[in-house]
């Protein structure tokens, strides 16, 4: 089945991710920027399979290099899920220079970083996937709550990469997708980054009538990484409960 390898997978889609697709025979590469010990429990898990944990931050260069030699080291890389990022919900008046210019760094230079050290990897396989996790902030501004704007001007930029990546890369039998989920429940809830009554006016913005859970985001993720998926390219998938209709 070979390996794929999967950044921010301490918890939620990323955890789900990986979860599915040792399901299905995937080696894993585990990342997480800090959350040592639930990537640990989560390759427990997954013990059917291989696994390697990697912890740091994606920003640093140290961090990148050992996910690559991870990835080198178990073998065939046949997949890769870019799923790191954070939420900041400051409007825009509130928003400095410093907090922008992370929000940038740590969602679109270290996708760019990602994306230059694994695309050749994935194309001796001759059907490699990537697949980069975006969010409905890039789409919609108007939910009666933050629209968090630094977010959403990253996640843009993380759909532009793709798009650029699915068309240099196609010819090499690479996809290259993105998924835009929408609300996510949290596997802490105190953990949420919107009040109690932001999340009341949320879900009844959502035409389905709930916020999703991170398999809902997972299965089809693991789909794009497949290789039934082999005739998608440069996609932003919307798995948001129809709140960008």
């Amino acid at each position: 089945m070979g390996t794929v390898l999967v950044t921010g997978a301490g918890s939620g889609i990323g955890a789900a991710s990986c979860r599915r697709l040792a399901a299905i025979g995937h080696d894993l590469v585990i990342h997480t920027g800090s959350r040592g010990e639930a990537a640990q429990a989560l390759a427990q898990q997954c013990s059917a399979v291989r696994s390697r944990v990697v912890v740091g931050n994606l920003a640093e260069p140290a961090t990148m290099d050992a996910l690559i030699a991870a990835a080198q080291g178990m073998g065939e890389l046949t997949g890769v899920l870019a799923n790191a990022g954070f939420a900041d919900k400051r409007a825009i008046a509130q928003l400095d220079d410093e907090a922008l210019e992370r929000s940038l760094r740590s969602m679109v230079v270290s996708l760019a970083h990602l994306m230059r050290e694994t695309l050749p990897l994935l194309t001796p396989c001759g059907h490699g996937r990537f697949v980069a996790v975006s969010s409905f902030v890039a789409h919609r501004f108007r939910l009666g709550a933050s629209a968090f704007p630094a977010t959403a001007a990253a996640k843009a930029g993380v759909e532009a990469l793709v798009k650029a990546a699915a068309a240099e890369y196609a010819e090499r039998g690479i996809t290259v997708n993105a998924v835009a989920p929408g609300y996510v429940r949290k596997d802490n809830p105190n953990k949420g980054s919107l009040t109690e009554q932001e999340w009341e006016h949320v879900i009844a913005c959502v035409p389905v009538g709930r916020l999703a859970t991170p398999d809902d985001i997972a299965a089809p993720i693991v789909f794009l990484l497949s290789q039934e998926s082999a005739y998608i390219t440069g996609q932003v998938l919307h798995v948001d409960g129809g709140m960008t209709l």
